[in-house]
């Protein structure tokens, strides 16, 4: 009897301590039906064909992050953007409440402006018109100084001015060869340089054209006025007077050729000035050589000075103007 109750006390503490743990199993079940599933990484070794997987799930998830930040995730707020900044910077005003704008705009942006270019042969003949020099007064050294200070002794111009003068004949051809390329290449640049007058000639033709002109009406002047002396009978002083006149011409050729070189080289805006400069050194050589010259020769001979108005309107203003008016050029 003992027995039989002793058995059924331990079924009855086994049922009982059954229960709870069948319980416990059943939360544990519900526990883990609603909670996350948890993929955990496994960090050992893995298979080839696994390894294969792992990096090309690795290579499309950076892939998808990558794409997701271009086109997707907008940029970050607190990053300065430089080329903002920078027009804020140039842009913005910053003046006094607007009291300060003016109408006129300051920027000094324009569209610009081609530069003229001159011709580069022009270089080359002024090279070679001062080597030309050089050569005159290696071969006649006397003649070039006795014409020098023609200009500043007038002892010195009187002895040029007679029979014996110490320029002879080749030295006298030279220096009038030299001013008339000379004055050619600066009515070229003065003409086509910078007026911008247009002929029928144009570049190297023209300028040969201009100091064939020069030469030849500056020597049929020299022929008339031989003519005259020989007319009335006046020829030592026609020689005294033509002496004169090439020394002036002469000195004015030593001006043109350095302007001749300037003009060539510096910037359009600055030969106004270069012309300017060109025509006082011309007024006073011809003030200071010509008329100091041809008046002491022509106080010698006594006439009426209504002929000396004729003669200086024939044959030295008239032909200078028709010049300037052939070459349609004139002062602006």
């Amino acid at each position: 009897m003992f027995s039989l109750l002793l058995l059924m006390l331990c079924c009855l503490s086994f049922a009982y301590a059954q229960q709870p743990d069948s319980t416990a199993d059943q939360d544990e079940q519900a526990t883990a039906d609603t909670a996350p599933v948890v993929r955990r990484r496994f960090t050992g070794p893995l298979p080839f064909l696994d390894s294969v997987a792992h990096a090309a799930e690795l290579r499309q998830q950076q892939i998808s992050d990558s794409l997701n930040m271009v086109y997707v995730a907008a940029p970050d707020a607190a990053r300065p953007n430089l080329y903002v900044d920078s027009i804020l910077k140039a842009n913005v005003y910053k003046g006094n409440h607007y009291l300060d704008l003016s109408l006129k705009s300051k920027s000094i942006q324009g569209y610009g402006h081609n530069r003229p270019t001159r011709d580069a042969w022009v270089i080359a003949v002024i090279i070679a018109l001062l080597l030309f020099t050089s050569a005159l007064n290696i071969t006649s050294t006397k003649d070039m100084r006795s014409v020098f200070q023609s200009f500043y002794v007038r002892r010195t111009g009187n002895a040029a001015g007679k029979e014996d003068s110490p320029i002879n004949a080749w030295t006298f051809i030279g220096l009038f060869l030299l001013f008339g390329f000379t004055s050619g290449i600066f009515l070229y640049l003065l003409t086509n340089g910078y007026y911008k007058v247009y002929y029928t000639v144009a570049g190297v033709q023209l300028f040969f054209t201009l100091s064939v002109v020069i030469i030849t009406l500056f020597a049929s002047k020299f022929l008339v006025l031989k003519f005259l002396g020989f007319v009335f009978d006046i020829s030592k002083l026609v020689s005294e007077y033509i002496r004169a006149l090439s020394l002036t011409y002469f000195n004015i050729t030593f001006v043109f050729l350095p302007v001749a070189l300037c003009f060539s080289l510096i910037a359009d805006k600055f030969i106004p000035y270069l012309l300017v400069i060109t025509l006082l050194l011309v007024i006073v050589i011809f003030v200071w050589q010509y008329l100091r010259s041809s008046v002491g020769i022509i106080s010698n001979f006594r006439f009426h000075k209504f002929y000396l108005f004729v003669y200086l309107c024939a044959l030295e203003i008239c032909p200078i103007l028709i010049l300037i008016k052939a070459l349609n050029i004139g002062f602006r």
